[in-house]
């Protein structure tokens, strides 16, 4: 499937397995963030809406405005970070790198590289939207 091209119609049909969907304020920030600290796709970029590709995973960016009526845009909280509770974990992504990235792009870094008992080495980076992400390598 060609994600530059595609039409919303046709990529909502194909989409299979579990999704995931974030919201966020300003989907080109977002895009950026990923783009920037780990290396993402994004397709068809607007101020709304992003399919961004990790590896042969998909996901989708929605912006707020996109979900005027839907019943989970009055959970959403006003201050950040809206995405506390959230790891959205990279298990292929080299947190050094990432940790590096991050840093030279200003972004927060919450835990820098470290080796960790459960046999993963890994960082957590928080995006703009309070989303934590989490790049992880086996040690």
């Amino acid at each position: 499937m060609n994600y530059e091209t595609v039409d919303a119609d046709s990529f909502g049909r194909s989409l299979k397995g579990i999704g995931l969907n974030l919201l966020v304020r300003d989907v080109m920030t977002e895009t950026a963030f990923l783009e920037t600290v780990f290396g993402m796709k994004a397709h068809q970029p607007t101020q709304d809406f992003a399919i961004i590709r990790y590896g042969d995973q998909l996901f989708q960016l929605h912006s707020d405005a996109t979900y005027g009526a839907n019943p989970l845009l009055g959970l959403l909280p006003e201050a950040p970070p809206r995405g506390a509770g959230l790891e959205i974990r990279l298990y292929d992504s080299d947190p050094d790198l990432a940790a590096q990235r991050a840093k030279a792009a200003g972004y927060t870094i919450l835990q820098q590289p470290r080796d960790k008992p459960h046999g993963l080495r890994e960082a957590y980076i928080l995006c703009d939207n309070g989303y934590a992400w989490v790049p992880s390598r086996p040690k």
